[in-house]
């Protein structure tokens, strides 16, 4: 008879059986492996194209946004508060220059003083960006006044307590700059002062706003400051931003965002303490004895300055300053300009000189670079029309809300 199927195989033993076991385990492994680096390879892949991709997108971004913005600055003597006779004359005078600055975008007023740094003028001092400045009371009044009118709103109370100097701001016309922004406008930039709130990294910005925004940065509170807000990742309780320098809101929208105040003891200090590292390339001095303007002809300049004379002008400037040693203003300047030829009144105020000069050189200027067109910000919703729109009142209601008796 012959041997059956399952005879001829012979049985296995344990230590063969463990040995196959191992080798298929090690072959599951391996294979495990291999598919594991290829999911490692897929990610790497894709990471790298999304780093492309985005450094793509920043080039693209960064051949949109310029490195810089050319900048105009205007030097406007402090003695021109004396001549006026009263505190509230003095306050509309820095207005009305305050207004003009903000008109034609200028980026720096600097109040300088004409007289000299006389050891025995009454002096007072002021805070800015650089810290405190000692100066003659009149240029401080003069400064302080400008910065509070720049200074948005709703930051007001937090770096200007009641001050004798400020009295009177209550009458002037607000600047209604573009960085003056209301609770209901949504723009991506704002002005802000870091709140005091505890946060766990960074810190909150209140910044006009019912939600404070928390930055990526941990500031001392009180510090002003602006924000870029992701408008797209608000939640119920915060607004999420980084802090920007202030120059970054024209830079990215063309938006215009305000005026620095510098005060400078002397003539000279206008030029010597000028805050950009390349110095003013385009300085225009006013005076009725200069070149017509009409046949002015701008070359290309990245930091402009047009200084203005107070009631002796430039000349007596010159020869109050003690380092400067021509007796020719036109020396100083690259141009020395008439801006109002043939003008009917034997005097020009300097408060008027200042718009008739800006709007004279408003299409003259040629800077390096200017700042991209601003789309604008949305108005804010007119809240008496929404409420006479949601109103049920009767005619003779309404007719009766509209009087103030």
């Amino acid at each position: 008879m012959p041997p059956t199927k399952g005879e001829n195989l012979k049985k296995k033993t344990w230590s063969e059986v463990n040995k196959a076991r191992k080798e298929e385990r090690k072959k599951w492994k391996e294979q495990n492996l291999l598919r594991k680096i290829e999911k490692e390879k897929k990610k790497i892949a894709e990471k790298s194209e999304k780093k492309e991709t985005k450094i793509s997108v920043d080039n693209s971004f960064a051949d949109d946004v310029p490195i810089f913005i050319s900048t105009l600055s205007i030097a406007v003597p402090g003695s021109i508060l004396e001549n006026a006779q009263s505190l509230e004359l003095r306050t509309y005078l820095a207005g009305q220059i305050a207004r003009a600055a903000c008109i034609f975008q200028a980026d720096e007023i600097v109040i300088f003083d004409d007289y000299g740094d006389e050891a025995s003028a009454k002096k007072s001092s002021l805070e800015n960006e650089d810290g405190v400045t000692v100066a003659r009371h009149s240029c401080v009044r003069f400064g302080r006044i400008l910065q509070y009118l720049e200074c948005p709103q709703y930051l007001r109370k937090h770096f200007f307590p009641i001050h004798n100097d400020l009295k009177f701001c209550g009458i002037l016309s607000p600047l209604n700059a573009p960085h003056h922004l209301g609770p209901n406008e949504k723009f991506t930039f704002r002005e802000g002062v870091v709140s005091k709130k505890p946060a766990k990294n960074g810190a909150y910005v209140y910044v006009g706003l019912n939600k404070d925004v928390l930055v990526d940065k941990s500031l001392v509170p009180g510090l002003r400051c602006t924000v870029k807000i992701f408008l797209e990742q608000e939640t119920k309780t915060k607004h999420k931003g980084v802090i920007v320098p202030p120059s970054t809101p024209r830079k990215e929208t063309g938006v215009y965002w305000g005026y620095s105040v510098r005060i400078a003891t002397s003539l000279s200090k206008v030029f010597s303490q000028c805050p950009y590292k390349e110095g003013y390339d385009l300085t225009i001095g006013t005076s009725d004895k200069g070149t017509p303007v009409d046949d002015f002809s701008s070359p290309k300049y990245r930091h402009a300055l047009v200084m203005f004379g107070g009631l002796q002008g430039l000349e007596a400037a010159l020869e109050n300053d003690q380092i400067l040693d021509t007796d020719d203003p036109r020396n100083l300047y690259d141009f020395y300009l008439n801006m109002c030829p043939n003008q009917g009144s034997k005097t020009i105020r300097t408060e008027e000189a200042v718009l008739i000069s800006l709007a004279a050189l408003r299409l003259k200027l040629n800077p390096v670079s200017r700042p991209i067109d601003f789309a604008g910000i949305p108005e804010e919703t007119d809240k008496a029309e929404v409420m006479m729109k949601d109103s049920s009142c009767e005619d003779d209601d309404i007719e009766d809300m509209s009087r103030f008796d």
